[in-house]
């Protein structure tokens, strides 16, 4: 299952999409966390992301 499918059927796809605009790292995590993404997975996310630009 991708990430999308996993914050979608958790119902976290709004929070998630909040967070990004945002620009709130905690949350994102927070969220992942969530839908048991692992840590390493987590990371690569975030810096996809690229909410630092």
């Amino acid at each position: 299952m991708t990430g999308k499918e996993r914050l979608y059927i958790g119902g976290l796809s709004i929070d998630f999409d909040t967070c990004t605009k945002k620009k709130d790292i905690e949350g994102i995590k927070a969220i992942l966390k969530k839908v048991e993404t692992d840590p390493d997975t987590i990371v690569e996310i975030i810096n996809s992301l690229k909410l630092n630009d």
